[in-house]
Formats: structure tokens, sequence, C-alpha cells
């Protein structure tokens, strides 16, 4: 039976977040993936020069067209840009019964551009995350979720259990944003805090990774793994996606969505090698 994940979220010409980083990382993984698109951007490594975006009726149109036809085993939302888009996705997802859904609450873009209206933030809170399964803010998301300053690793607890308190069974808060060499990625399940500790590499190509991130975490869950199992290939996935980078552009470069299979392919070969 084929798996198929779908995500709700903005289209980056740069190819390198969004809509794009979303079905490439579905790809890698083996799930089939499908999309709708909220807004386009004219984006590259350098910046976004423009955001455009999709009606609320295109929206929906394309929400009812995956609906009626293609049930998705996991769904994740990216850019959902306004108030209206948000509440229109969520009443469809509710209509639809879509499980497993994952939310990346992308506000502002690697170059600070913002991509999500300010009115949209209790939109987000109120009408989406209660249908959440998981939410992936990375630490300034993180603090607007929970309306407070994030300095400590304690703060980042308390963090994690006021976005829980708004609906979602699991939240994975990035560390991607802190300064330490030492990266932490926080899951809590409203009971236990899972942390995923890995070492910072030094590249400005990280345009993409809340996206990607998100997306394995979804290919997964739509696998049918746990939220740990999950989350544990989603960490493998864009470590290695960050360390092999591309190279290219002139400023905030893509990361490889292709590393991660590379990688496994190799890993095989080396230990068939090993034992042959």
């Amino acid at each position: 039976m084929t798996v198929k994940a779908l995500t709700i979220a903005g289209s980056d010409s740069g190819g390198g977040a969004g809509i794009q980083a979303d079905l490439k990382t579905f790809q890698e993984l083996e799930v089939y993936g499908m999309s709708v698109i909220t807004a386009v951007t004219a984006q590259n490594t350098r910046g976004v020069q423009g955001v455009y975006p999709v009606s609320v009726d295109g929206v929906n149109e394309q929400l009812r067209s995956i609906g009626e036809d293609l049930t998705p085993d996991a769904v994740k939302t990216g850019m959902l840009f306004s108030a209206d888009i948000i509440r229109a996705c969520a009443e469809q997802i509710k209509k639809y019964d879509w499980k497993q859904l994952v939310v990346d609450p992308v506000m502002i873009a690697k170059g600070g551009a913002p991509l999500l209206k300010e009115d949209a933030v209790g939109a987000l809170k109120e009408a989406l995350l209660p249908l959440a399964a998981v939410v992936t803010p990375n630490l300034p998301e993180a603090k607007v979720l929970a309306d407070m300053n994030i300095h400590t690793f304690d703060d980042r607890k308390e963090a994690a259990k006021r976005i829980h308190a708004l609906g979602p069974d699991y939240v994975i808060i990035k560390g991607g944003h802190s300064e330490s060499d030492d990266i932490i990625d926080l899951l809590y399940d409203g009971d236990t805090f899972h942390p995923y500790v890995s070492k910072r590499i030094h590249t400005p190509n990280t345009h993409g990774t809340g996206c990607t991130f998100s997306a394995a975490l979804t290919a997964e869950l739509a696998k049918g793994y746990t939220i740990l199992e999950a989350f544990q290939t989603a960490e493998t996935f864009i470590h290695a996606a960050i360390e092999e980078d591309l190279g290219i552009g002139s400023g905030h470069g893509p990361t490889n969505h292709w590393a991660y299979k590379k990688k496994r392919m190799g890993d095989a070969h080396g230990s068939h090698s090993s034992t042959s």
C-alpha cells in the first residue's frame, strides 16, 4: 500500500524551503507527496523578494481535491500566511478527519522577512493547534506561541508546557537558534521531556531546515512510526542534509535533501563490504 503525505504550505521559487523542500523530503523517505499551495513566494538564498497569497477559495478547492480522492496518511502545514487561510485549513482538516497533523508554525523567513501576518497567530493557536499531533516551533516561534521569553533550558521546558496546553499531542522545540555549540531539540509528550543533542554544524547553508525537519517527521508518522521513532529519523535526516550541503547561491543556501539516503546507502555498502 502506498503511503501518502500532504503538505499545506507556500512555494519557494529557490527550491530550498516550503512546498519544494517538503516534496523532496517525502520522496527521499519513499512517501508519495501531495501539496496545497497557500502562497507563492519570490525568493532565493539572499532573501524573500515577494509574497503572493493564494485566495481562500483557491486553498479550499485544493484541499477538497485532495480530500475527495487522495486521503493522506499524515498532513503537515508550513507557511499559512493569514488567519483566513488558517481557519479554512482547520475546517477542511476537521471535515475530512485527517489525523497525524504536523504543524510547523512558519512565521519568519531565514533572512528575517515575515511569513505570517500578526493577526494570524491567534488563529493558529485557536483553530489549528488543537488539531495537531505535533507542533515544531523554533525558539523565536516558541516564544510567540508560549507568550514568554526563553533564555534558559528550563524556560524551554516551561514554553513546551504552555504550548502543549494549547492542544497538540506533542511539542518539539527546536534549538538551532541558540548560541550553543550543542543544539538541543526538545520533545515534550505532556508528561516527559525527550531531548535530542547534536553538535552544531557551522555553515551558512541552512535554508529550509525547519520545513525539511517537519516534513521528515510527517513522512515517518505517515508510515506508522511512533513519535519517538519519527523524531529520531527526522533528526538524522536533517543532520545529514546540513552536514553535506550543496554550496549553491550567495546567501543562506539550501540543505541537501538526498544526503540522508546517500549516507544510508553508503553505510549499507560499507557494512556489506566488511562482511563479504
